[in-house]
């Protein structure tokens, strides 16, 4: 027999789908809730409790639980560029360049991007924006000898575009996933207290013939992005 809590967290979640409760929305008191569900506050409350755990439902401290706004999700399998990622889910993509400099590169990006000590990359920062929310605090690395023929509009406002409108075949990425807390500089630029947790993801990106072309570091809002994992 499916528990009770279950058959409430399903019942709540049809009803979002259906849009009886929409995104930002007020749900009723527990109380009303348990009584119009005929079942105890401690049922409700851990059906509620799941939903807030799956990122369905969000409580706010002295206002009450609320429809949680959808967030946006990378599937975590092949190589996407960020503005595809928040296009296909009917967002705005923008971004803003904090800096944009000619280095050479250092340990980690001759180790990730096969380059020598005298080899040189354009180093980048920026925060990346969907809707002119803020999601992700990025710095990119990619080799110079590739971009020197390239408009710098063309690597920071839609890099994976340029290189596939130039014949190159995108490949496979390599990601790797930790949690961080955002320092200052990082909280300044996604609007978040010093000290949130935040998605940290390294990522080197391939063509389809196996060179490295671009390394990056990001931080991600946790409550504004998620990764989830496909598998064939």
């Amino acid at each position: 027999m499916v528990p009770a809590y279950i058959r409430i967290h399903d019942a709540i979640k049809r009803q979002i789908d259906q849009g009886v409760w929409e995104i930002g929305q007020r749900l009723p008191s527990e109380r009303d809730l348990a009584d119009d569900y005929e079942v105890s506050r401690m049922t409700l409350r851990q059906a509620i409790t799941l939903l807030v755990e799956e990122g369905i439902l969000e409580r706010r401290v002295g206002s009450g639980t609320y429809v949680a706004g959808h967030r946006v999700q990378e599937k975590m399998r092949g190589t996407t560029s960020f503005t595809e990622i928040v296009k296909s889910q009917g967002k705005k993509p923008s971004s803003s360049v904090i800096s944009y400099q000619r280095k050479l590169a250092n340990d980690s990006e001759m180790k990730r991007l096969g380059l020598k000590a005298s080899d040189y990359v354009i180093r980048m920062e920026r925060v990346r924006f969907a809707d002119d929310i803020p999601l992700v605090f990025e710095v990119a690395a990619i080799p110079e000898k590739l971009i020197r023929h390239f408009k710098r509009e063309d690597i920071t406002k839609h890099f994976f575009k340029t290189l596939t409108d130039n014949g190159y075949e995108i490949g496979k990425s390599q990601q790797t996933i930790y949690a961080k807390n955002a320092n200052d500089r990082v909280a300044k630029y996604l609007s978040i207290p010093k000290g949130q947790a935040v998605l940290a993801l390294t990522q080197v990106s391939y063509f389809a013939d196996g060179i490295p072309f671009e390394y990056v570091h990001s931080q991600y809002v946790g409550d504004r992005f998620e990764f989830y994992l496909e598998n064939n």
